[in-house]
């Protein structure tokens, strides 16, 4: 049966064609000979989906998998585990400005990342995405201040995410209230599984501040789908903040090596207890006023061979 259709966007996606960096110390890189498992922080993990065994999440598999699923936009972030992959996004925003907004990411862990900010913004990047919870917790200073000046005069978004519970939430408040008109995203739906979500949800009470649910399906996995407290979450939030400052996100690539890409969101869709006009602020209007698209691409909904 159908579901609510709208012209979805994932507010939370990762993209890269290698992976070979060290974040505290520790080496993450693909393993020999199949390059979807990844030595992670010491163990080995499926990074992606089992068949992707040359390592690569790419652009055009992505597009792949949204086109089959029907989602018409995404938005691409940055993690230290994924390496800085500032070239390859501002490739893939010149060949796909209609389908991907790309952050890029300054490397905030060493002096010096505010002019790095400032190159990224010059050629072309409309967000900046900072992982303060891989920061030290006092991860605002003077530089980090000044990065954040330059985006709220330059009009740039800023993706970040915090520390669980109100850790970073004290210095989050004093960067909005110094920079009132940066646009902001909140990732992972304020790690709500953990203490104190709630605190990071908060943040968006502010005009410019959203929060959108990157990693929701990976947070409730012991639960899996349709993940019911996933649901509730959102709910919760919403009564909050109200719908219209939340965002879906899905996390690709790594939550699909437990779920389809499509499931990271028709856990929504199939759900009785938001309404229509709740799920079309979610999963499409929210995201498509703060990060700005344009004309959203139609997709057909494709059969597969089961059905």
């Amino acid at each position: 049966m159908e579901e609510v259709r709208c012209k979805i966007i994932d507010a939370h996606a990762h993209l890269w064609l290698n992976v070979d960096t060290v974040v505290n110390g520790s080496p993450i890189h693909p393993l020999e000979p199949n390059r979807s498992r990844s030595l992670f922080f010491g163990e080995e993990r499926q990074m992606l989906p089992p068949y992707m065994t040359d390592g690569q999440n790419t652009a055009e598999r992505f597009l792949s998998n949204m086109d089959y699923a029907q989602v018409s936009a995404a938005v691409i972030t940055q993690e230290f585990i994924d390496g800085l992959q500032n070239d390859y996004l501002m490739q893939v925003q010149h060949e796909y400005p209609d389908r991907f907004f790309c952050f890029g990411m300054p490397d905030t862990r060493k002096a010096g990342f505010l002019a790095e900010g400032k190159a990224l913004v010059q050629q072309g990047f409309r967000g900046l995405k900072i992982p303060a919870a891989r920061l030290p917790q006092q991860f605002l200073n003077d530089e980090m201040m000044q990065l954040m000046h330059l985006m709220e005069d330059r009009g740039i978004i800023l993706g970040i995410e915090l520390a669980d519970g109100d850790a970073q939430v004290g210095q989050m408040e004093e960067i909005i209230s110094e920079c009132p008109q940066l646009k902001i995203a909140i990732g992972h739906f304020g790690m709500v599984t953990r203490p104190g979500w709630m605190s990071q949800i908060r943040l968006a009470r502010h005009e410019n501040v959203y929060v959108e649910s990157g990693g929701i399906t990976w947070l409730f996995n012991d639960e899996f789908y349709p993940f019911p407290s996933a649901v509730r979450a959102i709910q919760e939030a919403a009564d909050e903040v109200g719908i219209e400052k939340l965002m879906w996100g899905s996390d690709y690539p790594r939550t699909i090596t437990a779920i389809t890409y499509k499931m990271s969101y028709d856990f929504v869709t199939k759900s009785q207890a938001l309404n229509d006009a709740e799920k079309q602020l979610f999963l499409s209007d929210n995201a498509r006023r703060f990060f700005g698209f344009g004309e959203l691409k139609e997709l057909p909904y494709i059969k597969n061979m089961s059905e």
